[in-house]
């Protein structure tokens, strides 16, 4: 009872919510790029807890399901097709034993996608977490992006019973997605000032919040480089490392910043002019490298505000698909 890869994608590994708890010794969180998508995936795919998705990027996989499963897309639309028929992301969907599940070659709608099984996949536990560790070759499915001919057990597939009508029930059942959730891009990603804010100069600081930079194409998991003016401190200094988080944008000697993401290093050493705020990082992470992008500030009381909405929005989303979850569990195989 697995999942087959015909194809395996540009990228394609196993992400959950992040390894937390072992920074200090080294060892970074990783974890799903957009956050939000993974989130709304398993939910959507009646999952209450956090197991691992697969994040796919730009170019999804090609996937033989070789066992009958609910599942559910998130995040970018990579033009997903099941058995040939086009199919919607943000909806649950049942998927019979030889199914095939493929996407499109036109451009994405996004940078990446999240595919989500009822059940999660049979992966196992690293230090607390299934999220793949791609730089250092541990977590996920053999500590590595998808090759093709590998087979991904799964944890808790459907029985062969009536599954046309139990996918005719699921997609009866109506969930309202604010924006919150949905992803909609904005004209900019906000931010909240960095520890060194002040030490930049005013130039620098008008030129992060008024320019428009591009991502360059030397960006990955790690960290996003931007291409714009380079910003420089009034008094260049020396600095002791400090923990980097998701988010962080550095600027090394020559200017040009870094914006920190999932696979950061666990501390840093470059001043930070600035750090996005949480509820902009999916948005961030859907953005491909060329991309144009711009900043706004805001204050932190905003920013503490924009993250309680986003996850009132999740709790809400839960309690909505109480019906769904009903529905799936007497069609659910127990976990071997």
């Amino acid at each position: 009872m697995s999942v087959t890869v015909i194809k395996p994608g540009m990228l394609s590994s196993f992400q959950d919510r992040g390894r937390d708890g072992y920074q200090h010794e080294g060892i970074p969180a990783a974890g799903a790029m957009d956050e939000r998508a993974h989130r709304l995936a398993n939910a959507l795919a009646g999952n209450a807890g956090d197991p691992a998705t697969l994040e796919m990027t730009l170019i999804g996989p090609t996937l033989r399901f070789d066992a009958p499963v609910c599942f559910a897309l998130a995040g970018a639309d990579l033009g997903a097709t099941l058995n040939g028929q086009d199919i919607p992301v943000h909806r649950p969907l049942v998927a019979h034993a030889g199914d095939t599940l493929a996407f499109s070659a036109r451009p994405a709608v996004g940078a990446r996608g999240y595919l989500a099984v009822h059940g999660g996949f049979a992966l196992p536990a690293v230090m607390g977490s299934e999220t793949t560790y791609l730089r250092s070759g541990f977590g996920g499915f053999q500590g590595r992006a998808l090759a093709k001919g590998d087979q991904i057990p799964l944890r808790a597939p459907l029985t062969e019973h009536d599954l046309d009508a139990l996918q005719s029930a699921l997609w009866d059942i109506g969930a309202y997605l604010p924006g919150t959730l949905r992803g909609q891009r904005r004209g900019a990603i906000r931010f909240l000032p960095g520890r060194h804010w002040d030490a930049f100069s005013a130039a620098a600081r008008q030129a992060f919040t008024d320019a428009e930079f591009r991502i360059s194409p030397q960006s990955d998991r790690m960290g996003y480089r931007l291409l714009g003016p380079a910003l420089s401190m009034d008094t260049p200094r020396q600095m002791l490392s400090e923990a980097a988080s998701f988010g962080t944008v550095q600027v090394p000697a020559g200017g040009e910043a870094i914006i920190l993401m999932a696979d950061r290093q666990t501390t840093g050493g470059y001043p930070k002019i600035a750090q996005i705020a949480t509820v902009d990082l999916p948005t961030l992470a859907q953005c491909a490298p060329g991309q144009a992008l711009r900043f706004q500030l805001i204050e932190l009381d905003e920013a503490q505000r924009l993250d309680g909405e986003r996850e009132h929005a999740f709790t809400q989303l839960q309690v909505a698909l109480e019906p769904l979850r009903a529905l799936l569990a007497p069609a659910t195989r127990k976990p071997q």
